[in-house]
């Protein structure tokens, strides 16, 4: 039978001029793709394809948003087991799924993610991120193995087994992120060599390690090499960006500005552009979102709290937002999904064609990305879908984690300080200020070490939070995740840390000797063992509460969990107190 002829129709925004093309990235063949698929799977595929077997299901009526051509394509979709086995007209399916009136686009692949920043765990965050599109993404687990070491990333692989998206599972390659930091677990060469056989290794954040050419760190890439290694270079130029780039970091997140951006870009790597919670780069990185880069550029969301996937979105959001600055639908549609597929070596997604993965978001405005519908793994997701899954690994292991004294009003009266630690809004780039230039907005804070080893209290001043009363604390500090507090006076600073620490760790508010808001994140002091639901509602709690003391941040409470990440410029709070970058 011949196959009814297919209609085109033209792309929504200008196609590719004729000297552009969709390249693969240089680094697509360092990792091996899918899984391979046996001989009755594509016998039964082939038969679909030729019309000889009914589909598993088939979608009609949509258009396709071709990311290969930019064409908007009137076809349906036969799908055999988790796979488009057909793409055309007239294919009858054991199960339909009518489209009429909706765009079909890939799934979206977020191309770098810490789930633990959803504060729930992997299975919540899977619940509540598959709806917006969201059909694979890519997990550097390091905040949990801060806590829990390698037991952390076994957790997440279980996890990641039962799951319906597709999460790769990245291995942390620095625990603690700089040797100086005190955390709950270091995973140096050794510990992580285990998983070199079939894992890619995640951000790689000791970069005086890399250019002092440190034993381990040289160790831990050698054993990762042949396959993409993801960077964390922010600010890196000249001779430390061709550094980072022979020492095979393929890809980095942290550019804020486009000059930064295009340099990363002409010495190879492929650039994650973060949508974020507290980062949020994509304003400023948009200029570069077009035809000609998008096949080197892709869509990420690093941390992403509940609340904003609730209220604004995931993937999603990103691509609104894109769209909405004026990028070329096509570009930020491949970024979201073909150049994250190509850069990790995933052949076989990425575009909705014959033998890729049927991973399929239904749209009901393209350039709005309103997202309808989900097929993923070749099934419609649902609640069904979910409930289907095996059960969730056990989180025992990571509870009771904050292992530290009982706190007092001494332990967080500090002196005046010579320079102050300037946070910016929407970026994760602090300022050192000096004390005269942060008036009217000096706060004292705090960071104590919670992982039971090590008693020490660093202390520091801030500028920016805003607080004119109480204090906020919490469990969530990047990388090392140890107690972070600030606040308007030493009592209520105590008291919010105190509740951290009777409750196994969370974000507390605490006002005049009251506690105001707490949200407990028992599972290592990072996750709630509560749906995503309850969680976004207590996060909105929280962010009212914080409000209440004064305090001016749209998220406060990441942008203090990021006060004592030592790997970004340009000053950080450790065990140390102030300290430089």
């Amino acid at each position: 039978m011949n196959a009814p002829t297919t209609r085109h129709e033209q792309p929504a925004q200008p196609s590719p001029d004729k000297g552009e093309s969709v390249l693969c990235s240089p680094f697509s063949v360092l990792q091996r793709t899918s899984v391979r698929r046996d001989a009755s799977e594509l016998a039964n595929c082939i038969d679909v394809a030729m019309r000889r077997r009914p589909a598993d299901l088939v979608i009609k009526g949509a258009r396709l948003f071709n990311l290969a051509t930019g064409e908007l394509e009137r076809a349906d979709l036969a799908i055999c087991g988790e796979r488009i086995a057909a793409v055309g007209e007239g294919y009858e399916g054991l199960e339909t799924l009518d489209a009429t009136g909706l765009t079909a686009v890939p799934g979206f692949v977020d191309a770098h993610c810490h789930i633990e920043s959803s504060l729930v765990t992997p299975y919540a965050w899977e619940r509540l991120v598959l709806p917006h599109g969201v059909t694979a993404a890519v997990c550097d687990p390091h905040e949990l193995s801060n806590v829990g070491g390698t037991a952390a990333i076994d957790f997440f692989r279980r996890s990641a087994a039962g799951m319906l998206l597709r999460l790769q599972v990245q291995i942390p390659s620095c625990v603690p992120a700089l040797p100086t930091e005190s955390a709950g677990a270091v995973l140096d060469a050794a510990a992580i060599a285990p998983y070199a056989d079939d894992a890619s290794l995640a951000e790689f954040m000791n970069l005086p390690g890399l250019l002092g050419k440190a034993p381990d760190a040289l160790a831990k890439l050698a054993a990762f090499s042949g396959r993409p290694i993801d960077g964390h270079a922010p600010l890196a130029e000249g001779d430390t960006l061709n550094a980072i780039c022979a020492a095979g970091l393929a890809n980095d997140h942290e550019s804020s500005a486009v000059p930064e951006a295009l340099a990363k870009l002409r010495r190879g790597m492929t650039v994650f552009i973060r949508a974020g919670s507290v980062a949020r780069n994509l304003a400023d990185l948009a200029p570069l979102l077009s035809l000609t880069l998008c096949d080197r550029l892709c869509l990420c969301t690093d941390d992403r709290d509940p609340l904003d996937i609730r209220d604004e979105g995931h993937l999603d959001a990103a691509i609104r937002q894109a769209i909405a600055a004026g990028c070329d639908p096509l570009a930020v549609y491949r970024a979201a999904s073909l150049s994250p597929a190509r850069h990790f070596g995933w052949r076989d997604r990425g575009l909705l064609a014959p033998g890729f993965l049927a991973d399929v978001a239904l749209l009901s405005d393209l350039n709005a990305c309103t997202v309808e519908r989900v097929v993923c793994r070749g099934k419609v997701v649902s609640d069904a879908a979910f409930d289907a899954r095996p059960p969730e690994p056990d989180v025992a292991p990571f509870r009771g984690s904050v292992r530290c004294r009982a706190l007092t009003a001494d332990d967080f009266a500090v002196a005046p300080q010579p320079r102050v630690i300037g946070v910016r809004e929407g970026s994760l780039l602090t300022d050192n200020l000096a004390w005269e230039d942060a008036a009217g907005d000096r706060l004292p804070c705090a960071l104590v070490a919670r992982h039971g080893t090590d008693g020490r209290i660093g202390h520091a001043w801030t500028h920016g939070f805003g607080l004119k009363r109480g204090a906020i604390a919490s469990t969530v500090g990047h990388d090392s995740h140890n107690l972070c507090i600030v606040g308007a006076n030493p009592a209520d600073m105590a008291l919010a840390a105190n509740a951290l620490r009777d409750c196994g760790g969370g974000f507390a508010v605490a006002i005049e000797g009251q506690i105001a808001a707490l949200l407990p994140l028992p599972i290592g002091g990072l996750m709630s063992d509560r749906p995503a639901a309850e969680v976004a509602d207590a996060l909105s709690a929280l962010r009212a509460a914080a409000r209440a003391t004064g305090a001016t941040l749209a998220n406060p409470f990441l942008a203090l969990a990021f006060l004592p990440l030592p790997v970004i410029p340009f000053a950080r709070l450790t065990l140390e107190g102030f300290q430089k970058v």
